[in-house]
């Protein structure tokens, strides 16, 4: 894991991060560029789910606090605040009452599907959304540089975050191994 050290927003965008919840949700997170996150998760609701240039409002509140809010096709908002320096984020997110329902449906590559998503969104309930806020802890920080596809190119599988962890996925360019 990385021990670089955040002071400024440049510090944080191009970094990728790997982090479990309290409630036990593992999820992997890049910050792309200074638009733009790409994610894949690995445990909870909707594992296996996977996506790519998510738009997003990203900015840096103080110190090394950092703000990262969005809205996905599925009419899901994140809202994450990340500590980078003391390993910490918080996060909150609100599903649609149909993510709760049927989260089979967005368990895949978001970016194939995303007029499925947007049908479905309009098809089922939106509310109640189901609020989840947890603090997590940051088990990895690597450093990808900003706008590098190969950080979340592919579905996450079973050990994924292990092997990422370990040294076994990114090569020293921070290129997939695993192809």
């Amino acid at each position: 894991m990385s021990e670089k050290q955040f002071k400024t927003l440049d510090d944080f965008l191009g970094t990728h991060f790997i982090y479990t919840y309290d409630n036990g949700w593992e999820y992997e997170w890049y910050a792309k560029n200074d638009h733009t996150v790409d994610y894949r998760i690995h445990g909870g609701m909707v594992a296996g789910r996977w996506v790519t240039d998510q738009e997003a409002n990203i900015v840096m509140l103080t110190g090394d606090i950092y703000k990262i809010a969005w809205t996905e096709p599925t009419g899901t908002d994140v809202a994450l605040d990340f500590l980078p320096n003391e390993k910490k984020l918080n996060g909150t997110i609100f599903f649609p009452k149909w993510v709760q329902e049927h989260p089979e449906i967005t368990v895949t590559c978001q970016n194939e599907h995303i007029d499925l998503m947007e049908e479905t969104r309009e098809k089922f309930e939106t509310y109640p959304k189901l609020v989840v806020p947890e603090f997590a802890n940051i088990t990895y920080i690597g450093d990808a540089g900003q706008n590098n596809n190969d950080v979340i190119a592919q579905a996450p599988y079973e050990g994924m975050p292990d092997d990422i962890r370990n040294g076994k996925y990114y090569d020293e360019n921070y290129k997939m191994i695993k192809k």
